[in-house]
């Protein structure tokens, strides 16, 4: 899993999130709120955590089986945690390779004929850097 930093770099970057059952992610809440409910890491389901869309946008709605009282969040309020198969996805096309290296992973992209590197000890965060810079580019 990603760090919190990274995903939301990559939401600040322009990354959008369209949630699916099993898709994680962390709440965004304002600094009034406890922080300890922010370091949760939340799994959509349809059974505990579902992604409704009103024509004012998506929530989440938590369907009773959670620790604490929450009914739902919008989902600008919500930090997806993309898994490394979601990230490689969405590099689609420009994605050349992932090499291990002695103690990082390097993934390398192409974008406009010129070839990034990316290089970080676990493989989901080389794979996130790429997209960020991908994302980023592509605004």
């Amino acid at each position: 899993m990603i760090s919190r930093e990274l995903a939301l770099a990559l939401r600040e970057a322009g990354l959008v999130w369209h949630p699916l059952s099993g898709d994680r992610f962390q709440l965004d809440l304002p600094s009034d709120v406890e922080a300890e409910a922010e370091a949760d890491v939340f799994t959509v389901s349809e059974m505990t955590i579902e992604a409704r869309r009103h024509p004012t946008g998506t929530v989440l709605a938590f369907n009773g089986t959670t620790e604490w009282a929450l009914d739902s969040v919008a989902l600008v309020d919500a930090v997806w945690l993309p898994r490394e198969d979601q990230l490689r996805e969405l590099l689609r096309a420009t994605f050349r390779s992932l090499t291990r290296l002695d103690d990082a992973f390097e993934v390398e992209i192409e974008l406009g004929g010129e070839r990034l590197r990316f290089e970080h000890p676990e493989v989901a965060e080389a794979y996130g850097l790429a997209v960020r810079e991908l994302v980023g580019r592509s605004r």
